[in-house]
């Protein structure tokens, strides 16, 4: 990113593409090239500390990075799952984008994006605020069907691994298809 921010501000002085490339870049682009033209460019760190702090003040997306800073949170463990755990890059993206609390609930229609005429209450018990973390661990209407199929999918990924690690199988199934292994028993005996 340092070499690009150099390319641009180099190029400026012979170039009027790249002079109003850089006389608008500001903060429209990671490269943010109107501060980095009036200042000396930041090392690859630096720029990472800038964007974290900026993004930990925004009162949203704070939130998120507010609770991973609590002592009890074991980070490497808690995002272990972004190197490891073989997601699509869609999939990887909306969970992010769950954990920023940025899905389109009724709640972020209603607060966020400021629609004072959208109703708020959950669509399934129309008792509590649409939020994320009431359609994933707080609605009654869901606790009863979708919750147990969730926690019974992981439990299927969880037996395929201890199957695989035991050498009980030889294919080897995406988890997403979350079979169970039904031959395991019959194979021990």
């Amino acid at each position: 990113m340092k070499l690009l921010q150099t390319y641009f501000l180099n190029k400026q002085v012979t170039s009027s593409l790249h002079a109003a490339v850089v006389k608008a870049d500001d903060t429209c682009t990671p490269l943010d090239l109107v501060w980095a033209n009036a200042n000396e460019l930041p090392t690859d760190e630096g720029y990472s500390n800038k964007v974290k702090r900026q993004w930990s003040q925004k009162a949203l997306h704070g939130c998120h990075n507010y609770d991973l800073s609590q002592q009890y949170v074991d980070l490497e463990t808690l995002n272990k799952w972004l190197t490891n755990a073989d997601l699509f890059a869609e999939t990887e993206g909306f969970l992010k984008a769950i954990q920023d609390l940025v899905i389109l609930t009724r709640n972020y229609k209603k607060y966020i994006l400021k629609q004072p005429d959208t109703d708020e209450l959950c669509r399934r018990c129309e008792r509590e605020s649409q939020t994320i973390h009431h359609i994933t661990a707080a609605c009654e209407q869901l606790a009863h069907t979708e919750y147990v199929k969730r926690h019974d999918g992981l439990a299927k990924i969880i037996h395929q691994k201890l199957a695989e690690a035991a050498e009980l199988i030889d294919d080897k199934s995406p988890y997403y298809e979350g079979r169970l292994i039904s031959n395991t028993h019959s194979e021990i005996s």
